[in-house]
Order: C-alpha cells, then sequence, then structure tokens
C-alpha cells in the first residue's frame, strides 16, 4: 500500500527543539473556525486510530500505535497514509498484545513517542482530525502532546460517532463493527490502528454523502442539528 512505508516513524536524533518549534508555530497557524463553514463534501480532514495499553494516560496508560489517513471531502486517498509502532516503557499485557498482535519486541525497536508524534502531525498538518469515538484519541493526544513538548492539542477532532448518530437519529449503533456491519462495510484488520483508521474513513465517506442528502451541508450544521436535538 502506497504511502504507508514512506510515513513510517523513525528516529532521528537532536532534533528535538526543531520539533518543539514546529508543532508550536502549526498550533498558532490553525485556523480551527474557518473550518465550521467548509462543506463535508469539500473538508480535507485526517481520519485516525491509536492503539493503547489502556484507557488512563494519566495513569501510565501508553499510545502503542498510531494509523492515519487522508480523506477530501467523501473520497478517500489511499496513496496518503501513516502509520507507526510507538516504543514503550512497559511490557505489553496479554490482553492487548492478543487484541493488536503487537510484541513487546515489535515495540522495543519503535522509536520514540515524540518522534513519533512529530511525524503525525507533519502528516495531518492543519487538516480536521476524525477519530471514531475520539474522546480516546483526544485524551492521549493532550497528554501526550504536554508531556512530550509542552505544547496544547488544538486541532480540531470530530468523533465519527456525531455522524450517523445525526443522519441516522433512529438507529442504534456503538462499535466501529456494529456501524461497518450496517453500512456494508467489510471488516479488515481490528484493533490495528490503520486499519481501523480505513475502516473509519470508509464510515466517514458514507455518511458525508448521507448527510449531504438530508442538508446537512457543513461542521456547523452538523453541530447545530447536535444541540438542537
Amino acid at each position: 500500500m502506497k504511502g504507508i512505508q514512506g510515513r513510517i516513524g523513525s528516529s532521528q536524533s537532536g532534533q528535538s527543539q526543531q520539533q518543539v518549534a514546529y508543532l508550536r508555530q502549526l498550533q498558532r497557524e490553525m485556523r480551527v473556525e474557518e473550518t465550521l463553514h467548509i462543506p463535508l463534501t469539500e473538508l480535507n480532514v485526517i481520519i485516525f486510530d491509536i492503539e493503547t495499553t489502556g484507557f488512563y494516560p494519566d495513569k501510565g496508560d501508553q499510545i502503542i500505535s498510531i494509523g492515519a489517513i487522508e480523506v477530501k471531502g467523501d473520497v478517500i486517498n489511499e496513496k496518503e497514509t501513516f502509520y507507526s509502532l510507538v516504543r514503550t516503557e512497559k511490557m505489553l499485557s496479554e490482553e492487548i498484545s492478543q487484541l493488536t498482535g503487537l510484541t513487546d519486541q515489535q515495540l522495543q525497536n519503535a522509536p520514540q513517542l515524540s518522534e513519533v508524534l512529530f511525524q503525525f502531525f507533519q502528516f495531518a498538518q492543519d487538516y480536521t482530525l476524525v477519530a471514531h469515538h475520539a474522546n480516546h484519541e483526544k485524551i492521549f493526544l493532550q497528554h501526550a502532546l504536554w508531556k512530550q513538548f509542552r505544547s496544547p492539542f488544538k486541532h480540531r477532532l470530530v468523533d465519527m460517532s456525531l455522524l450517523y448518530r445525526i443522519a441516522e437519529p433512529n438507529v442504534k449503533l456503538i462499535t466501529l463493527e456494529e456501524c461497518c456491519e450496517h453500512c456494508g462495510i467489510p471488516i479488515v484488520g481490528r484493533h490495528h490502528a490503520l486499519y481501523d483508521a480505513m475502516l473509519t474513513a470508509q464510515l466517514w465517506s458514507t455518511y458525508v454523502k448521507k448527510l449531504h442528502e438530508k442538508g446537512c451541508a457543513t461542521l456547523k450544521d452538523l453541530y447545530e442539528l447536535f444541540t438542537n436535538g
């Protein structure tokens, strides 16, 4: 799959100050409010997923992989992908190893979190970010950016579940599997960060079209319908 290998994280020593400067400049230049008014059919987004050792970064749980793919409007750009494992300080539990298919040896040879975050945000640029049940990703990115770079997390982050709750309010969907099965999307590679991001991208594309048919044109429309609903 073109785009993955060229964007896999690799260690680069002596770049910490440049990394901090780049991320802070990126945060300063963010125009988050402007994205509210761009039609969803034209909005550039980065759809991503992270795998972690648990749910609580403030209690020591860590990011172990990040995967992402670019989507323009409702068109998935399979040539623009990002994937990297992340070196961890602790041994994986048997449960997490079985769930993700990752091993301690793989993670011991992976790049440091600071390098992976830097490369991920180089890939994401100032695009709107999207994730399935995005609060998990938000908590970990907030914690990691502050710990690694003393930088806040300022990207707009859209929860994929918001789209299908507005598009199909009478359909009760929770898990990524349920959503994909409902939309007829084949489930491949669950709990692999890149493949989960690709599944979410297919959902995004599907629901952008459904929302367009309902007259929900922008993120502003989406948030207003959610607030008033």
